[in-house]
Protein backbone atom coordinates (compact mmCIF):
# COMPACT_ATOMS: atom_id res chain seq x y z
CA UNK A 1 0.00 0.00 0.00
CA UNK A 2 1.56 3.75 -0.42
CA UNK A 3 2.66 5.48 2.56
CA UNK A 4 2.20 8.96 3.91
CA UNK A 5 0.81 9.81 0.41
CA UNK A 6 -1.79 12.62 1.89
CA UNK A 7 -1.60 15.33 4.55
CA UNK A 8 -4.55 16.95 6.56
CA UNK A 9 -6.22 19.76 5.24
CA UNK A 10 -6.34 22.77 6.76
CA UNK A 11 -10.14 25.14 7.12
CA UNK A 12 -10.65 26.48 3.96
CA UNK A 13 -11.17 30.05 4.96
CA UNK A 14 -12.34 32.18 8.60
CA UNK A 15 -15.57 32.10 6.63
CA UNK A 16 -16.68 28.49 6.03
CA UNK A 17 -17.81 26.51 8.63
CA UNK A 18 -17.06 22.93 7.48
CA UNK A 19 -13.30 22.44 6.93
CA UNK A 20 -11.58 20.79 3.45
CA UNK A 21 -12.52 16.89 4.23
CA UNK A 22 -11.51 14.04 2.75
CA UNK A 23 -14.35 12.18 1.93
CA UNK A 24 -15.38 8.65 -0.05
CA UNK A 25 -18.82 8.74 -1.41
CA UNK A 26 -20.03 5.51 -2.48
CA UNK A 27 -22.60 5.50 -5.35
CA UNK A 28 -24.19 2.39 -5.35
CA UNK A 29 -25.49 1.06 -8.96
CA UNK A 30 -29.24 1.02 -7.78
CA UNK A 31 -28.71 4.65 -7.89
CA UNK A 32 -26.99 5.42 -11.37
CA UNK A 33 -27.06 2.56 -13.27
CA UNK A 34 -30.69 0.82 -12.97
CA UNK A 35 -31.51 1.95 -15.67
CA UNK A 36 -28.67 4.01 -16.29
CA UNK A 37 -29.63 7.51 -15.53
CA UNK A 38 -27.82 10.75 -17.64
CA UNK A 39 -29.51 13.16 -16.00
CA UNK A 40 -28.19 11.57 -12.00
CA UNK A 41 -25.19 11.28 -13.58
CA UNK A 42 -24.44 14.78 -14.60
CA UNK A 43 -25.62 15.96 -11.35
CA UNK A 44 -23.03 13.92 -9.34
CA UNK A 45 -20.45 15.05 -12.06
CA UNK A 46 -21.44 18.14 -11.18
CA UNK A 47 -21.95 17.94 -7.38
CA UNK A 48 -18.20 15.87 -7.36
CA UNK A 49 -16.83 19.14 -9.30
CA UNK A 50 -18.00 22.00 -6.43
CA UNK A 51 -17.16 19.63 -3.90
CA UNK A 52 -13.29 19.78 -5.18
CA UNK A 53 -13.75 23.49 -5.99
CA UNK A 54 -14.47 24.03 -2.07
CA UNK A 55 -11.09 22.46 -1.29
CA UNK A 56 -12.64 18.71 -0.42
CA UNK A 57 -10.71 15.68 -1.87
CA UNK A 58 -13.36 13.40 -3.41
CA UNK A 59 -13.02 9.79 -3.99
CA UNK A 60 -16.16 7.98 -5.93
CA UNK A 61 -16.75 4.37 -6.17
CA UNK A 62 -19.28 3.63 -8.51
CA UNK A 63 -21.20 0.19 -8.23
CA UNK A 64 -22.65 -2.16 -11.19
CA UNK A 65 -26.15 -2.23 -10.22
CA UNK A 66 -28.86 -3.96 -12.67
CA UNK A 67 -26.61 -4.03 -15.31
CA UNK A 68 -23.64 -5.64 -13.66
CA UNK A 69 -26.04 -8.17 -12.00
CA UNK A 70 -27.80 -8.50 -15.51
CA UNK A 71 -24.54 -9.71 -16.63
CA UNK A 72 -23.60 -12.06 -14.09
CA UNK A 73 -27.11 -13.77 -14.76
CA UNK A 74 -26.18 -14.54 -18.37
CA UNK A 75 -22.51 -15.72 -17.19
CA UNK A 76 -24.27 -18.03 -15.35
CA UNK A 77 -26.40 -19.43 -17.83
CA UNK A 78 -23.40 -19.88 -20.03
CA UNK A 79 -21.66 -21.88 -17.17
CA UNK A 80 -18.95 -19.28 -15.94
CA UNK A 81 -17.42 -19.33 -12.54
CA UNK A 82 -18.17 -16.97 -9.51
CA UNK A 83 -14.76 -15.73 -10.48
CA UNK A 84 -15.49 -15.27 -13.79
CA UNK A 85 -18.74 -13.49 -13.07
CA UNK A 86 -16.99 -11.15 -10.71
CA UNK A 87 -14.91 -9.99 -13.18
CA UNK A 88 -17.80 -9.43 -15.69
CA UNK A 89 -19.30 -7.53 -12.86
CA UNK A 90 -16.04 -5.08 -12.32
CA UNK A 91 -15.97 -4.29 -16.02
CA UNK A 92 -19.65 -2.86 -15.67
CA UNK A 93 -18.90 -1.14 -13.04
CA UNK A 94 -15.59 0.50 -14.47
CA UNK A 95 -17.62 1.14 -17.15
CA UNK A 96 -19.92 3.20 -15.27
CA UNK A 97 -16.93 5.00 -13.66
CA UNK A 98 -15.47 5.81 -16.67
CA UNK A 99 -18.86 7.44 -17.82
CA UNK A 100 -18.80 9.62 -14.85
CA UNK A 101 -14.82 10.30 -15.12
CA UNK A 102 -15.18 12.19 -18.49
CA UNK A 103 -18.09 14.15 -17.64
CA UNK A 104 -16.18 15.65 -14.69
CA UNK A 105 -12.69 15.61 -16.56
CA UNK A 106 -12.97 15.32 -20.29
CA UNK A 107 -11.17 12.41 -22.55
CA UNK A 108 -8.19 12.53 -20.51
CA UNK A 109 -10.07 11.17 -17.48
CA UNK A 110 -10.69 8.37 -19.59
CA UNK A 111 -8.42 6.01 -17.87
CA UNK A 112 -10.14 4.56 -14.56
CA UNK A 113 -7.76 2.71 -11.45
CA UNK A 114 -7.82 -0.83 -11.17
CA UNK A 115 -6.11 -0.91 -7.57
CA UNK A 116 -6.49 0.76 -4.34
CA UNK A 117 -2.86 2.32 -4.82
CA UNK A 118 -3.35 3.94 -8.17
CA UNK A 119 -6.34 5.43 -7.07
CA UNK A 120 -4.65 6.65 -3.88
CA UNK A 121 -2.19 8.09 -6.91
CA UNK A 122 -4.51 9.82 -8.66
CA UNK A 123 -6.58 11.49 -5.85
CA UNK A 124 -3.34 13.13 -4.84
CA UNK A 125 -2.72 14.37 -8.46
CA UNK A 126 -6.47 15.52 -8.95
CA UNK A 127 -8.14 15.71 -5.82
CA UNK A 128 -10.97 13.60 -7.42
CA UNK A 129 -10.47 9.95 -8.58
CA UNK A 130 -13.17 7.74 -10.00
CA UNK A 131 -13.21 4.05 -9.79
CA UNK A 132 -15.25 0.63 -9.97
CA UNK A 133 -14.12 -2.67 -8.67
CA UNK A 134 -10.75 -3.92 -8.39
CA UNK A 135 -10.70 -7.38 -8.18
CA UNK A 136 -12.72 -10.60 -8.02
CA UNK A 137 -14.46 -11.53 -4.11
CA UNK A 138 -14.57 -7.79 -4.09
CA UNK A 139 -17.34 -5.86 -3.64
CA UNK A 140 -17.32 -2.18 -4.46
CA UNK A 141 -18.44 -1.67 -0.93
CA UNK A 142 -15.06 -3.18 -0.07
CA UNK A 143 -13.33 -1.12 -2.51
CA UNK A 144 -14.74 2.05 -0.67
CA UNK A 145 -13.86 0.64 2.53
CA UNK A 146 -10.09 -0.04 1.54
CA UNK A 147 -10.04 3.01 -0.19
CA UNK A 148 -11.09 5.17 2.82
CA UNK A 149 -9.07 3.57 4.91
CA UNK A 150 -5.90 4.06 2.47
CA UNK A 151 -6.00 7.38 2.29
CA UNK A 152 -7.31 8.54 5.53
CA UNK A 153 -11.00 9.58 4.73
CA UNK A 154 -12.87 11.21 7.25
CA UNK A 155 -16.06 10.21 6.20
CA UNK A 156 -17.86 7.43 3.71
CA UNK A 157 -20.57 8.80 2.29
CA UNK A 158 -22.66 6.14 0.95
CA UNK A 159 -25.60 7.31 -1.76
CA UNK A 160 -28.21 4.51 -1.60
CA UNK A 161 -31.53 3.62 -2.95
CA UNK A 162 -33.10 3.71 0.59
CA UNK A 163 -33.64 6.81 2.58
CA UNK A 164 -31.10 5.35 5.16
CA UNK A 165 -30.66 2.11 6.86
CA UNK A 166 -34.11 0.51 8.42
CA UNK A 167 -34.88 -2.00 10.96
CA UNK A 168 -35.68 -4.56 8.10
CA UNK A 169 -36.15 -4.70 4.60
CA UNK A 170 -38.96 -1.21 3.76
CA UNK A 171 -39.77 -2.66 0.23
CA UNK A 172 -40.92 -6.12 1.89
CA UNK A 173 -41.86 -4.60 5.40
CA UNK A 174 -44.13 -1.86 5.17
CA UNK A 175 -43.74 -1.71 9.21
CA UNK A 176 -39.14 -1.29 8.95
CA UNK A 177 -38.43 1.86 10.76
CA UNK A 178 -35.86 3.71 9.49
CA UNK A 179 -32.40 4.29 12.02
CA UNK A 180 -31.11 7.66 12.23
CA UNK A 181 -28.02 6.36 13.71
CA UNK A 182 -26.71 2.84 14.61
CA UNK A 183 -23.37 1.08 15.64
CA UNK A 184 -21.22 -0.86 13.44
CA UNK A 185 -21.87 -4.49 15.59
CA UNK A 186 -25.84 -4.08 15.25
CA UNK A 187 -25.58 -3.55 11.90
CA UNK A 188 -23.17 -6.58 11.41
CA UNK A 189 -26.09 -8.30 13.55
CA UNK A 190 -28.77 -7.28 10.56
CA UNK A 191 -26.89 -8.17 7.84
CA UNK A 192 -29.04 -11.26 5.85
CA UNK A 193 -25.71 -11.97 3.86
CA UNK A 194 -22.49 -12.51 5.70
CA UNK A 195 -19.88 -13.34 2.89
CA UNK A 196 -19.53 -12.26 0.07
CA UNK A 197 -20.95 -13.50 -3.30
CA UNK A 198 -21.14 -12.40 -7.30
CA UNK A 199 -24.00 -9.83 -6.92
CA UNK A 200 -24.67 -9.65 -3.41
CA UNK A 201 -27.13 -6.65 -3.01
CA UNK A 202 -27.39 -5.44 0.85
CA UNK A 203 -27.46 -2.09 2.43
CA UNK A 204 -23.66 -2.93 3.13
CA UNK A 205 -21.58 -5.72 2.10
CA UNK A 206 -19.98 -7.73 5.13
CA UNK A 207 -16.50 -7.66 4.26
CA UNK A 208 -17.08 -4.01 3.83
CA UNK A 209 -18.48 -3.48 6.86
CA UNK A 210 -15.63 -5.50 8.59
CA UNK A 211 -13.39 -2.92 7.58
CA UNK A 212 -15.31 -0.06 8.80
CA UNK A 213 -15.67 -1.43 11.87
CA UNK A 214 -12.09 -2.00 12.67
CA UNK A 215 -10.89 1.55 10.97
CA UNK A 216 -13.65 3.26 12.75
CA UNK A 217 -14.80 5.21 9.64
CA UNK A 218 -17.33 7.13 10.23
CA UNK A 219 -20.32 6.51 7.41
CA UNK A 220 -23.57 8.00 6.90
CA UNK A 221 -26.15 6.00 4.17
CA UNK A 222 -28.05 8.59 2.72
CA UNK A 223 -31.45 8.64 -0.73
CA UNK A 224 -28.62 8.83 -3.70
CA UNK A 225 -31.15 9.95 -5.67
CA UNK A 226 -30.96 13.49 -4.14
CA UNK A 227 -27.37 14.19 -4.90
CA UNK A 228 -27.29 17.04 -2.56
CA UNK A 229 -27.81 15.18 0.65
CA UNK A 230 -23.97 14.34 -0.06
CA UNK A 231 -23.46 17.85 0.12
CA UNK A 232 -25.75 17.77 3.52
CA UNK A 233 -24.10 14.99 4.97
CA UNK A 234 -20.71 16.83 4.54
CA UNK A 235 -21.89 20.27 6.13
CA UNK A 236 -23.10 17.53 8.80
CA UNK A 237 -26.96 18.40 8.59
CA UNK A 238 -28.73 14.96 10.13
CA UNK A 239 -29.66 13.49 7.16
CA UNK A 240 -29.89 9.26 6.79
CA UNK A 241 -28.27 6.82 8.77
CA UNK A 242 -24.96 7.43 11.09
CA UNK A 243 -23.11 4.34 11.27
CA UNK A 244 -19.96 4.56 13.66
Amino acid sequence: MVDNLFFRLEPLSKNNVVAAMRVVIRIGGSVAASPPNPELIRRYAELITDLRDKGHEIAVVVGGGKPARDFIKLAQELGLSEREQDEIAISVSRLLAQTLAMKIGGYEWKNIPTSIDEAAKTLRERSIVVMGGVKPGMTTDTVAALLASEIGAELIIKASDQEGIYTRDPRKYPDAEKLDETSFDELEKMLAENKHKAGIHQIIDPEALRILKEKRIKTIVVNGFKPENILLAINGVKIGTVIR
